[in-house]
C-alpha cells in the first residue's frame, strides 16, 4: 500500500473519529441550543446497546431477514430492469407498448405501494420483497435505457458488417457497452431498496432490522433505535461497496483515470507532445499572394457568373 493510499485511510478514520467525538460531547454536555442533543443518547450509551444486542439471537434473526428481503427483491429487479431497458432502448414496438406503463408508474414512491402489497400478496414477507423489488426497479431500468441508447452505432456497424446476428451484437456490443451505466444504475437502486426494505419493515413486517428499530422506539428505547440506525447504514455501505467492486471487476477493460492531487488527472501531467516544425518558403511569396489573389478573384467571377445564369 503506497503512502498516498496510507494518508486517505488516515483522513477517513480520523473523520469518523471526529464525527462520534463530536457526538459525544454534544450529548455528554446536555446542549441545547435549538437542536436537542440532551434527548439523544451518548456514544457509550450506544456502544452498549449494541454490545448487548450483539451476544443475543433476535439482533442475527432481524439481520438475516433484511438481507434476505434485500438480496431477493434486488436481484430480481436486476434482471428483469436490464432485460426491459435493453428492449425498450432497441424496440420502438417495445417503447410504445411499456414506456407510457413504466413512465406512469415511476414516479410513485415504492413505499407508497405498501397498501397495494398488502392487498395483494398472501403473506408479508412476499409484500416486503415486492416492495424492495419495485425500488430497485426503476434505477436500474432508466440507466440501462439511457446506456444503451448512448451507445455509438459504429461498433454495432461493424459486428454487422462481419456477418454478425442480433444475438452477436447483443453479446458482443450492447450489453458490454452498456455496463458501466447498468452498474452505476445497480449502486443507486441498492441504496433506494434498503431505504424502502426498512420502511416495509416498519410498517407491516414481522422480524428485519426496520422492525426491531421501530419496536425500540415504541417502547422508547433510544440505544436500541441508535443500534438499529448504525446496522442499516454499516449494511447499506457493505451491499453498495460490494456491487461497485462487482461493477469495476466486469468493466475493468475500460480505462482508468489515476487520480492526482492538485485536481488534474495522471494524462494531463505527461509532456506534451514537440511541435511539428513547418518550413514556409521565402522567395516568392509576393508573386505567389499575387497569383492567389488573381484566383480567388476569378472563382468569384465565376460563381457570380453561376448564379446569373441560375
Amino acid at each position: 500500500m503506497t503512502r498516498h493510499a496510507l494518508r486517505r485511510y488516515a483522513l477517513r478514520l480520523v473523520s469518523l473519529v471526529t464525527a462520534l467525538g463530536l457526538w459525544q460531547l454534544l450529548t455528554g454536555l446536555d446542549v441545547d441550543i435549538w437542536l436537542r442533543f440532551s434527548q439523544f443518547p451518548t456514544v457509550t450509551d450506544v456502544a452498549h446497546a449494541f454490545a448487548g444486542r450483539l451476544t443475543g439471537s433476535d439482533y442475527w434473526t432481524d439481520l438475516t431477514d433484511s438481507l434476505t428481503r434485500i438480496l431477493a427483491g434486488f436481484l430480481l429487479a436486476a434482471v428483469l430492469a436490464v432485460a426491459v431497458g435493453v428492449l425498450v432502448a432497441r424496440s420502438r414496438l417495445a417503447e410504445d407498448l411499456l414506456g407510457p406503463v413504466l413512465e406512469v408508474v415511476r414516479p410513485i414512491p415504492a413505499i407508497a405501494l405498501v397498501p397495494v402489497a398488502i392487498l395483494l400478496f398472501p403473506s408479508n414477507e412476499q409484500g416486503i420483497v415486492f416492495i424492495t423489488f419495485t425500488a430497485a426497479f426503476f434505477p436500474v431500468l432508466v440507466s440501462t435505457r439511457h446506456a444503451v441508447r448512448a451507445l455509438t452505432p459504429v461498433w454495432e456497424e461493424a459486428v454487422r458488417t462481419m456477418g454478425g446476428s442480433r444475438w452477436r451484437i447483443l453479446g458482443s456490443v450492447v450489453l458490454p457497452g452498456a455496463l458501466p451505466g447498468i452498474f452505476g444504475g445497480l449502486s443507486v437502486g441498492i441504496g433506494v431498496s434498503w431505504i424502502c426494505v426498512i420502511s416495509a419493515e416498519m410498517i407491516s413486517g414481522q422480524y428485519g432490522v426496520g422492525y426491531r428499530t421501530w419496536q425500540d422506539y415504541t417502547v422508547v428505547d433510544y440505544p436500541g433505535v441508535f443500534v438499529g440506525m448504525v446496522t442499516i447504514g454499516v449494511l447499506g455501505w457493505v451491499t453498495s461497496t460490494a456491487v461497485e467492486l462487482l461493477g469495476r471487476r466486469l468493466t475493468r477493460w475500460l480505462p482508468r483515470t489515476s487520480y492526482v492531487p492538485g485536481g488534474r488527472s495522471r494524462s494531463a501531467m505527461l509532456p506534451a507532445p514537440a511541435p511539428v516544425p513547418v518550413v514556409v518558403k521565402a522567395e516568392g511569396d509576393s508573386q505567389y499572394q499575387s497569383d492567389a489573389q488573381q484566383q480567388g478573384s476569378g472563382e468569384t467571377e465565376q460563381e457570380a457568373r453561376d448564379e446569373h445564369l441560375v
